[in-house]
């Protein structure tokens, strides 16, 4: 790095980021995590054996280590669990008052909080993002959501301004890789307050979180078949989301499965609510508190890997703050610490998977194809696992692939305007419409903004912040329907004129 020069002239000496953040390693201790060998279904209330006798293997994207056999179910799987909740949905779950649900469901939630140091650590292991993100955000997030939606249970009389209301009946529930067991926390206990049952499907590779939640459903004695879990690849979410059975589907994931997804329950009475890609929108004005931004920008893009839907990877600077902002970026860049992501000092884990590794590879080689300057931070890369440095782009082009399609990496795309105006094209000018975060000190200037974007979620001067009592979904390609809040309880019920 540079030496800077002072308004009087004279010469700063460069900071050697590398040296002054060493610490030492500081590893979260697992001996006392038994992980099982083999994992079978949950399946009305009970575990038992795939149909087919298929297992599949789930290991650490850190080490390429095999953590456990995973049962891989089938289309009978799927209709024994869906027949299940059917039974559990008619005989208890419906007919039970809200207060009493309500207790279960606030069981789940204390449960979660006394067990978040075995679940942040499996959710590690399983997923690659460091602990401290696990640890800290996920797992208290989660807890929140069995909290908040605990109390909503016998208050849904007063949920939709005085209009009757029933439940849908069976939710099939389809969640990704990223956020394993907040995703599932975001879509289990809104169905559950509202009196549905659910046949929960996780990501193939993450899945051993969503087991240990059903392990607390089984402690929490909720009755034989209001959850279910069913664990396999893209085959055993598209049996579920095809089965005649299920009442609603919530998926999050990918644009193309969802796309896939909604054909399939096209010209049926299934309700449907899709979270799915993005390509968020950063702006930063010149008047921003660029300390702070450089803070959000750094949490919203390389902490979690890029691994959220809602990710910032393009960053619009007003062309006069450009080079500030690049530099201080590049400087707070330096510090980050990528490595074991069960080491409480590590910002940058792994990347959850070969595959995910293949494209965010290809992505970066079209960048540097396409003309656009690339910096990755300088720092070694362990020689086990699946990892990228985090890196960003600038000179980008509106139209390279690395500013228009979804990287899911830790891969930032810097691009520049002038006015509010051309911040706004810009950042409408995508086929996604999930999240966006503004950065300014004139509030007129955030809400003038906040009103224009085209994204379901809007930060101002923060981001990535969520609460389980305000909603999140997309627009245009990044799906429909919104999770979390008063709103999201609409995706569970069918709510009278």
């Amino acid at each position: 790095m540079s030496a800077e020069i002072t308004k009087t002239g004279e010469a700063l000496p460069a900071l050697d980021f590398g040296h002054a953040w060493e610490y030492a390693p500081s590893p979260e201790a697992t001996d006392h995590v038994r992980i099982a060998p083999r994992h079978e279904l949950f399946v009305g209330g009970a575990w038992r054996q795939p149909h087919s006798s298929r297992y599949f293997d789930t290991i650490s994207p850190s080490t390429e280590q095999k953590l456990a056999e995973v049962a891989e179910a089938d289309e009978r799987d799927v209709d024994d669990a869906v027949q299940a909740a059917r039974r559990a949905y008619d005989r208890y779950w419906s007919r039970m008052p809200g207060r009493e649900r309500a207790k279960f469901i606030f069981r789940i939630a204390r449960a979660i909080q006394e067990k978040a140091r075995e679940l942040a650590i499996v959710e590690t292991m399983d997923g690659g993002k460091p602990i401290k993100e696990s640890r800290d955000v996920d797992l208290p997030l989660a807890a929140a959501h069995f909290f908040y939606h605990a109390g909503w249970a016998d208050k849904l009389d007063y949920a939709f301004q005085g209009r009757a209301w029933r439940p849908l009946g069976v939710a099939g529930q389809i969640i990704p890789w990223n956020f394993p067991l907040l995703m599932a926390a975001w879509k289990v206990a809104p169905a559950l307050a509202c009196g549905n049952t659910v046949v929960l499907k996780p990501a193939e590779t993450t899945p051993l979180t969503a087991l240990l939640l059903a392990r607390i459903v089984e402690e929490a004695e909720l009755p034989p078949g209001v959850v279910n879990v069913v664990t396999g690849a893209g085959a055993t979410g598209a049996a579920l989301a095809a089965h005649p059975g299920v009442d609603k589907v919530a998926f999050t994931g990918s644009t193309d499965v969802g796309k896939k997804i909604q054909r399939a329950v096209a010209g049926t009475k299934k309700k449907l609510t899709l979270e799915l890609g993005g390509k968020a929108a950063n702006i930063v004005f010149a008047d921003a508190p660029i300390d702070q931004a450089i803070e959000g920008i750094v949490g919203g893009i390389y902490f979690n890997q890029g691994h959220v839907c809602c990710a910032g990877s393009r960053l619009l600077v007003e062309e006069s703050v450009h080079d500030l902002v690049v530099r201080k970026l590049r400087d707070r860049m330096a510090t980050l610490r990528l490595g074991d992501p069960l080491d409480k000092n590590t910002d940058v884990g792994a990347i959850n998977s070969g595959a995910q590794l293949a494209r965010i590879r290809e992505l970066v080689a079209a960048g540097e194809e396409d003309g656009a300057e690339r910096y990755s931070a300088p720092c070694a890369l362990p020689g086990k696992g699946f990892w990228f440095a985090p890196t960003f782009f600038t000179g980008v082009a509106q139209s390279s692939r690395i500013a228009r399609e979804e990287i899911f990496g830790p891969v930032l795309s810097i691009l520049t305007f002038r006015t509010p105006e051309e911040a706004l094209e810009k950042a409408n000018n995508t086929m996604y419409g999930l999240s966006a975060g503004i950065w300014s000190d004139k509030g007129a200037k955030i809400f003038w903004m906040a009103q224009r974007l085209k994204a379901g979620v809007v930060w101002g001067n923060t981001y990535n912040k969520f609460d389980p009592s305000s909603p999140f979904g997309g627009y245009k390609e990044s799906g429909f329907g919104r999770e979390g809040g008063r709103q999201g309880l609409l995706a569970y019920t069918e709510v009278g004129q």
